[in-house]
């Protein structure tokens, strides 16, 4: 269903640049550079960008000259270049989005640091734990910003969730940030396990690029999302153990998985406000797919959509397309005492984002938002720090072991050099 929601993204963000025309763009506006025409690029970044009026589509790059030529024209970039080389060398750069395939994260991410660039990178952060803490350590060195373009966390409908489980659950991690629980009564009593799902269907074509070994393929690497949604929902950082972890090998690649199931453990404080501080077990469970199988042999399961559930003592608490809220989405609590169930949705404002935003801003919107933010020097209401991503990378590196499959390495500079990126280049 993954693959289905980014197409109706697609047509959501064209929709509303047509229904919201661009705004009239500052003096001095923040000129993002694009690494690679990956299909992905318009509702990720484009569009988000074009209706903000402190951001300037500025320069595009790719190894065709002319695909960038291409790209310029029908995405009214101001400039393009045949090579990213060329691109992180232009000093009118300020930020640069990387798409590329999740084997170059790395390396490109570097390469735009060194060049003095900010960086927003697509998930997966890098190709592993060791990796990201190289990255992590690369900005912090050379005073730019990289951060993981973990969108979803950013959408008012992720904050709503939050809010709910930090106002109600006992070991929730309350008081860590205000906004969320003004306010705690525990009547959910503590989190007992979560579960999160996120499959594709139907499947990636073979030829993608996300069954290779080579660019750091897999489904648990491109459907990382349901690491993010449990590691959200906990507020705790890394498992304690991978109780076991299943994966099925791709018909491609031995090495791939085409999907994968494990159960995490977590220890979650009791109840912080308590003297004795104890620690109580929390179980997690994740499945992935990149190509689920269709129900009969013949029908697509268009209806499952992404999603994260929380059991409580006392209740249970569904968040239904986390993934891509702004599509639709759903927060069913049900009460295990009494059976009835109340449903919450947000689009707008929330516990982090106030009096902003719009109903029909995307996830990608909401992001581009707090990139702004952060660059002009203002607060940004919502950040992915770096060791968030480390601790994300970490915890897939953990489940990859656990299934008999082996981590993602780095990828060879001769392999970035010659690699195209995701349906582009």
């Amino acid at each position: 269903m993954a693959s289905a929601l980014l197409k109706l993204t697609y047509v959501h963000e064209y929709a509303c640049s047509w229904l919201y025309p661009s705004p009239q763009k500052s003096q001095n506006p923040i000129k993002i550079g694009v690494l690679s025409t990956a299909s992905i690029n318009p509702a990720s970044i484009i569009y988000p960008a074009q209706s903000h009026p402190e951001v300037e589509l500025y320069a595009i790059a790719s190894r065709e000259k002319k695909k960038a030529q291409q790209y310029k024209e029908r995405y009214k970039f101001t400039t393009s270049y045949g090579s990213y080389e060329e691109l992180l060398g232009d000093p009118e750069v300020d930020l640069v989005y990387i798409a590329a395939p999740n084997g170059l994260h790395f390396q490109w991410a570097c390469n735009a640091l060194d060049a003095g660039k900010h960086v927003l990178v697509e998930k997966p952060f890098t190709s592993n734990g060791e990796e990201a803490e190289m990255l992590v350590r690369k900005a912090e060195e050379t005073g730019k910003f990289c951060m993981e373009a973990m969108h979803w966390q950013f959408h008012p409908a992720a904050h709503k969730f939050r809010q709910i489980l930090d106002q109600h659950v006992t070991n929730s991690g309350r008081g860590s940030d205000e906004r969320f629980a003004q306010s705690h009564d525990g009547k959910f009593g503590r989190i007992i396990m979560t579960k999160s799902d996120m499959t594709v269907t139907p499947a990636i074509r073979k030829t993608d690029v996300r069954w290779r070994w080579d660019m750091s393929g897999g489904s648990l690497m491109d459907l990382a999302y349901v690491v993010s949604f449990t590691r959200y929902a906990l507020r705790e950082r890394m498992p304690e153990d991978v109780v076991y972890a299943h994966a099925k090998p791709s018909k491609q690649d031995l090495r791939i998985d085409k999907s994968m199931e494990a159960r995490l453990k977590y220890s979650c404080p009791e109840d912080e406000g308590g003297e004795k501080g104890e620690r109580v077990q929390v179980y997690s469970d994740i499945h992935t797919d990149l190509a689920r199988d269709w129900m009969l042999g013949i029908v697509p399961r268009l209806w499952e959509l992404p999603y994260i559930e929380v059991e409580t003592e006392r209740a249970e608490i569904h968040f239904y397309n986390p993934f891509l809220p702004h599509l639709y989405h759903c927060i069913a609590v049900r009460d295990k005492a009494n059976g009835t169930t109340t449903y919450e949705n947000l689009y707008k404002g929330g516990p982090i984002w106030g009096d902003r935003g719009e109903t029909h801003w995307a996830t990608y919107r909401y992001q581009l938002e707090a990139v702004v933010d952060m660059l002009r020097g203002r607060e940004a209401p919502w950040w992915i720090s770096g060791q968030d991503s480390i601790e994300e990378m970490k915890t897939i590196d953990m489940v990859y072991k656990q299934s008999g499959f082996p981590a993602r390495s780095t990828v060879s500079t001769s392999a970035q050099t010659q690699t195209p990126s995701k349906s582009g280049s």
